[in-house]
């Protein structure tokens, strides 16, 4: 029996999501479909070209010749079609049943969360979001396989693939407790002679002391914690010293009975960064998600 010449072009949609991701689940997420879904779709796609498109190697998908030799005129067609569709129906954010992973510290989750819940209410209370925290040296790897969509950190190591968006500038600040003797004033002596808090989720050197120590400079470390609130709270009943970023301090001291002391120590100011992997620069979807959580992020921990 001769086969259909006919194909549903949305295949071919489907191809290039296993193509740039590099597996069914990452496709899944980004095509916002179901992974069962993606799987029939490249099933469908196989019997058509008569060709496996994709063997399996370790946890990646790896292409076939004929579909490393196809993909570049897929893309070009793709990116065409696409871009031709400029009566597509207006985005309703109201609408969205989706689910959104970001990857951050728990510094900024405390800040940022509550302001973007509150949109996500008001404009999109379908969409589900997932906060997870971050391991530097997987960043780019769980974006590009869609197990994170944002990222939310310092400058961090990524290849070409991996978009990003400056943020803000973070400086440092002092948390004391509010009646310390160093309350009301704190100077340079006073900060490298007293006993610290340091918080270190993954047991990693604290980048502060490997600064400081580079100048001659060295502070004593009397604790360690995994989480910030923990540590802001024990040094709101003892007289060690926090050294947090300025909008934290400034959001620990509206909670709890401490004081904010500027750094005695000149540091340059660390920028704040937001990476998503570049197949979702142009999804409605995820473009509008990246702005609310972008908004609450530089409104919480900008100059106020």
């Amino acid at each position: 029996m001769e086969r259909d010449s006919r194909i549903d072009l949305n295949l071919f949609r489907v191809l290039d999501a296993i193509y740039s991701q590099g597996g069914v689940s990452a496709a899944a997420r980004v095509l916002h479909l179901t992974q069962p879904a993606v799987t029939h779709a490249l099933g469908r796609l196989r019997d058509h070209l008569g060709d496996p498109l994709f063997v399996r190697q370790g946890n990646r998908l790896l292409p076939t010749e004929k579909v490393r030799a196809m993909m570049p005129a897929v893309q070009a067609h793709l990116k065409g079609l696409l871009g031709s569709t400029h009566t597509q129906p207006r985005f309703d954010a109201a609408q969205l049943q989706m689910e959104f992973v970001i990857g951050f510290r728990d510094i900024l989750e405390s800040i940022a969360l509550p302001a973007l819940m509150t949109d996500i209410e008001r404009f999109a209370p379908g969409v589900r979001v997932v906060s997870r925290r971050l391991a530097a040296d997987e960043v780019e790897r769980e974006l590009s396989t869609g197990a994170l969509d944002l990222a939310v950190d310092r400058p961090l190591r990524a290849g070409p693939r991996i978009s990003r968006r400056h943020l803000l500038d973070e400086s440092l600040a002092v948390v004391v407790r509010r009646d310390h003797p160093f309350a009301s004033q704190l100077r340079r002596a006073d900060y490298l002679d007293a006993q610290h808090v340091v918080v270190s989720p993954l047991g990693e050197s604290n980048a502060l002391d490997l600064l400081l120590g580079q100048s001659g400079m060295f502070r004593e470390v009397r604790l360690v914690c995994q989480h910030y609130f923990s540590a802001c709270q024990i040094v709101a009943a003892s007289d060690l010293l926090l050294t947090v970023p300025q909008s934290y301090a400034n959001h620990l001291a509206s909670l709890l009975p401490v004081a904010v002391c500027p750094l005695p120590i000149r540091l340059k100011a660390f920028p704040i960064l937001a990476y998503w992997h570049d197949s979702k620069d142009d999804d409605q979807a995820h473009g509008w998600f990246r702005e609310r959580l972008v908004h609450a992020i530089t409104h919480a921990m900008g100059p106020s």
